[in-house]
């Protein structure tokens, strides 16, 4: 105890509902006060801590609440509320409203599990302790680690300022800028609408296309087709990672006159000018070419928080190192993680969030028991991009490291169905909002062995 001589103090501590934490709260009071202060605190030991509460920091907190009870978690998430990003194409695309996308972090917070509504500021693996933006000092006896990746809308020269003032420029993958989209599409009148992928790392690699597709679709149904040129300029050399459903993307832009530009990245807007330019990089020398839009939906750069890039647990990228099939980190046995942060090669989908949830969780009681987690599990890879290709069709991509199909259903998923569409519109917010943050969704293997009489991975 610090007897602090003053006449107001800061007490900062876990807020409870119940047993329910859903934030920091600051209280003040005169006289003494019992609390030290943050910065020369004592440390809050945990038995789990949990950095980020997105899709698969949440779905952690939970299962691990649930099996070891009130008080043995922390979760670090500063964000007040919880998205469900997949659902923002259809935002954009005018199917869904932006809000049917948002909960409160506090509605699905865990009972038992302590929330600290802050920033991580220090990632020390090596004293097994997080700090906070407040001061808190977490140790921890094991670390999950589910920060995801931030947006770095400035890498791309006046993309921030072509937001903010230019109505015709959108982004599907902001929650402040995805209204913009559907705004656009519908008020396109005749011209280059431009839809853009860069050539880093991106979130759900898919999304860039998807809502090309979307708007392709709309500008048919409403006669506006005719005055449209839809460009597709893709920093890859690949319209999609997959052979299979790359052919089917191929083909479906050919046959909708899309003009599909590889290897061709978006690196300035000059929105006063309605312009665009793109470096195109398969070139020796740089080179690069300049389009006019009428509208553009640009995908920004993105990487994981600062925060993480300069800890310990990062490799040179900034990616968290760990070990593809387990999600164990490369260096501290005792640390974990999952989903967009880390380094584990595959596409970055909640599909994928899903499988490693799962994964981390066997590997997680493999160390508490002392075994080898590779013997125990064993991630393959498994992704899931479903590729909206209109109003009512959809291609249901699924795949390993590898990029070998590893399909759910016993038919073609590398055809446009209209049942695929409902299961991403209908079935797939459910399933995120019921069962995955809740912990209790590791993905559709059992299903598709089930689904394939057991003769599937």
């Amino acid at each position: 105890m610090m007897a602090a001589a003053v006449s107001r103090v800061l007490t900062i501590q876990p807020l409870r509902l119940g047993s329910r934490a859903v934030g920091m709260s600051v209280q003040r009071s005169s006289g003494y006060s019992t609390a030290a202060d943050p910065a020369t605190s004592p440390e809050k030991s945990y038995q789990f801590v949990v950095v980020g509460a997105g899709s698969g920091g949440m779905a952690m907190t939970n299962a691990l609440t649930r099996k070891f009870g009130k008080g043995k978690v922390a979760v670090v998430e500063p964000h007040e509320d919880h998205y469900y990003q997949p659902m923002w194409t259809l935002v954009g695309g005018g199917i869904k409203t932006k809000e049917e996308s948002c909960r409160s972090m506090s509605s699905l917070m865990p009972e038992g599990a302590d929330w600290y509504q802050e920033q991580v500021t220090t990632f020390d693996p090596d004293s097994n302790t997080v700090t906070t933006s407040k001061g808190d000092v977490l140790k921890y006896d094991y670390l999950v680690v589910a920060v995801g990746l931030h947006l770095n809308i400035p890498a791309i020269k006046g993309m921030q300022e072509a937001l903010d003032n230019d109505p015709m420029v959108c982004c599907n993958y902001s929650f402040k800028y995805v209204d913009k989209t559907f705004e656009a599409i519908r008020n396109f009148k005749k011209g280059n609408a431009i839809f853009t992928q860069p050539s880093t790392p991106i979130k759900c690699a898919g999304a860039p296309q998807k809502i090309m597709y979307l708007a392709h679709d709309y500008f048919k149904k409403n006669g506006k087709l005719q005055d449209a040129n839809i460009i597709f300029n893709q920093g890859l050399p690949k319209i999609f990672g997959v052979a299979k459903y790359a052919a089917v993307l191929t083909d479906i832009c050919r046959s909708r006159g899309i003009t599909l530009n590889l290897n061709t990245n978006l690196v300035e807007i000059r929105h006063d000018k309605k312009e665009a330019v793109f470096q195109k990089m398969d070139k020796e020398t740089p080179e690069f070419v300049t389009h006019q839009y009428e509208m553009m939906h640009a995908t920004p750069h993105m990487g994981p928080p600062e925060v993480l890039k300069t800890s310990p647990l990062a490799g040179p990228a900034g990616f968290m190192t760990v070990n593809k099939h387990t999600g164990q980190h490369t260096k501290y046995p005792n640390v974990l993680g999952l989903g967009d942060c880390t380094d584990i090669p595959t596409s970055k989908t909640a599909a994928a969030v899903a499988a490693q949830t799962g994964i981390v969780k066997k590997t997680l009681q493999a160390i508490m028991n002392n075994h080898d987690p590779s013997a125990v599990s064993q991630y393959d890879g498994y992704t899931s991009c479903p590729l909206i290709t209109g109003y009512s069709t959809c291609v249901l991509a699924e795949f390993d490291f590898d990029g070998q199909p590893l399909e759910t259903f016993p038919f073609d998923q590398g055809k446009e169905r209209r049942s695929m569409f409902h299961l991403k519109k209908d079935f797939m917010p459910q399933l995120y909002w019921n069962v995955m943050v809740k912990g209790r969704w590791n993905g559709p293997s059992m299903v598709r062995k089930l689904a394939h009489l057991g003769f599937s991975k």
